[in-house]
């Protein structure tokens, strides 16, 4: 008896080896021959049940701005045409095969860009009030960039669909949860625009808003003003977008025409924004740095740049720290809180970086909605 179950044992135990090693090799066999298209099914739900959201997202946002145009911007006719005519606008930027004087051919385009999009604007609403047709800008800027977002994502969709491109699907896949958040952070900036409620973005011109008040104020560039200040000696040229419509002006030009034109000779320009913050950040950190703090395609950025190095005025930045949701939605009290803190440090970076009868420009850059001067 115990022989035999030795036996037993032994074949049982070589039984479970040929076990474990079929299963492993079927396994593999599958993997090998399968695991590719079981990943491109799972890539592909993943990436249709995104493309859901981005439609939905898209929609409402185009349906945000009709409404907006016809509730608070009384449009004589029905907008809906014109809107989705509107969300299909494209902006060809020139040719960069030859760098010399690209900046300017940039600007040029944007410029008449802008100019077209508040003309049609103007055109669609029965009224003419600065903040209401600003308003309406952005809303239409943000149903754009969901139905661009939408398009090009469903391309990549279809297109990987099409070919059975294993690694478009996956890249697009991975890249999902951050589009989805950008898209989500572009929506919610819908009400914050609706309301006229200043946005995150809005720090820098909140601050410099405070060193205009009681000041007189004039336009130094497109949707741009400036006043004249002092502090403890020296003199400021304080700027910003005109508020509280919801731009983001010409600084760069206003800094120009400054140093230019008005043949102010700063000893520093200093310039408030807001920041992108990483993951782990705290949201309203302050940040100091130097050169020019502001974002965009970069001409604002040149225009500044080229005007502090002709007179080699030193560039001064301070930076709040927040998410891209955060910059553009309703400004948070962690924000709103550190306007204080980034006035003592601009008080601070004159003091030990200038000194008395020197001439001083101070920029605030951002959004200026719901910010005066």
């Amino acid at each position: 008896m115990s022989i035999f179950t030795a036996a037993l044992q032994v074949t049982s135990s070589d039984l479970t080896t040929y076990l474990y090693i079929a299963f492993f090799g079927l396994l593999f066999i599958v993997q090998f021959a399968f695991g590719t298209r079981l990943q491109s099914y799972f890539a592909i739900n993943e990436i249709s049940r995104g493309l859901n959201k981005l439609r939905v997202m898209k929609d409402k946002a185009r349906k945000e701005a009709i409404d907006y145009l016809i509730n608070v911007g009384k449009a004589a006719a029905d907008p809906t045409q014109r809107v989705d005519q509107f969300l299909d606008y494209v902006t060809i930027m020139p040719v960069d095969i030859d760098p010399s004087g690209l900046v300017g051919k940039i600007d040029h385009v944007v410029t008449t860009n802008n100019d077209r999009v508040r003309s049609e604007v103007g055109a669609l609403l029965n009224q003419s009030n600065p903040v209401t047709i600003s308003i309406s800008e952005n809303l239409l800027e943000v149903a754009t960039s969901l139905n661009q977002i939408h398009k090009i994502v469903r391309h990549y969709y279809l297109l990987g669909k099409k070919t059975n491109s294993y690694f478009t699907l996956v890249q697009l896949q991975m890249l999902m949860p951050m589009i989805i958040q950008e898209a989500d952070a572009l929506l919610n900036a819908t009400d914050s625009f609706r309301m006229g409620q200043p946005v995150g973005d809005g720090i820098g011109p909140v601050v410099v808003s405070k060193l205009m008040a009681g000041k007189e104020k004039r336009v130094i560039a497109k949707d741009t003003v400036m006043a004249v200040t002092e502090y403890k000696g020296r003199k400021l040229y304080v700027l910003k977008a005109d508020g509280p419509m919801a731009y983001v002006g010409q600084p760069g030009m206003a800094i120009q025409k400054i140093i230019g034109e008005m043949g102010v000779k700063p000893s520093a320009i200093v310039m408030i924004d807001a920041a992108l913050k990483l993951e782990g950040e705290k949201t309203g950190e302050i940040a100091e740095g130097v050169g020019a703090a502001i974002g965009g395609i970069g001409v604002e950025k040149y225009q500044i740049e080229e005007a502090a190095t002709k007179v080699k005025v030193p560039l001064y930045a301070i930076l709040v720290k927040q998410s891209i949701l955060e910059a553009i939605t309703v400004m948070r009290k962690e924000i709103a809180e550190a306007a204080e803190k980034v006035g003592e440090v601009l008080n601070r970076v004159i003091e030990e970086k200038t000194k008395e009868g020197d001439e001083i420009v101070v920029a605030g850059i951002g959004n200026t909605l719901g910010v005066a001067q």
